[in-house]
């Protein structure tokens, strides 16, 4: 007896093999290349006969589709592909790159490499310019150091639409080109972005 203070112990049960396959018949298929359509429990028998556990592979097929393999070995192939699929796998993340609307031209080749880069590896860059003080009577500046940082990584990167003013802040956001596109861009002309307006003089 247990304690009642303490949980009794789950019994991990092993979905979808043997016992727990709950179709009436599967598609069986064997280690000698046999496939037969048989009752669930005769195919559990014969796979056990083999050494080996019945393990249920395409639940969705009609009839369910089930293998005679070792339940350890398949254990350990399930984990491989799952490995395999997350390795595959690419987040996306959003690169940030901070200016200032007199950025000088060292931090703007610096930054450059960096966006390069991070386009290179399937990210997203947001380019941000920043206002301080007085700046913010200057954004056209920013305007156009964003216009021109776009058009620089106009081969590795497209522009998600036109730079936006948010409070001191402006910004302009950069997606990485498909192989496919990297290779045409090459050829083709990259649509300009507009011109900032002029800044408008204020008494």
């Amino acid at each position: 007896m247990y304690p009642s203070r303490f949980p009794r112990p789950r019994v991990k049960i092993r979905e979808n093999v043997n016992e727990a396959i709950r179709a009436r018949e599967v598609r069986a298929v064997f280690p000698d290349g046999s496939v037969e359509v048989m009752p669930t429990q005769a195919a559990i028998r014969r796979a056990q006969e083999l050494g080996l556990d019945l393990i249920l592979i395409a639940p969705t097929a009609e009839p369910p589709v089930a293998k005679a393999m070792d339940y350890g070995q398949w254990q350990y192939e399930q984990k491989k592909k799952q490995h395999e699929a997350k390795k595959k796998q690419h987040v996306i993340q959003v690169k940030e790159l901070k200016f200032r609307p007199n950025t000088d031209d060292h931090d703007y080749e610096f930054k450059m490499k960096h966006a390069i880069r991070f386009l290179g590896e399937g990210n997203r860059v947001k380019a941000i310019v920043q206002f301080r003080g007085r700046e913010i009577a200057h954004t056209d500046l920013g305007r156009k150091l964003l216009i021109r940082f776009a058009e620089d990584l106009s081969a590795h990167g497209a522009v998600e639409g036109q730079p936006r003013l948010e409070g001191r802040n402006a910004h302009v956001i950069i997606s990485p080109l498909k192989k496919e596109v990297k290779e045409k861009a090459k050829d083709k002309p990259v649509p300009k972005l507009a011109s900032p307006p002029a800044p408008s003089v204020q008494g």
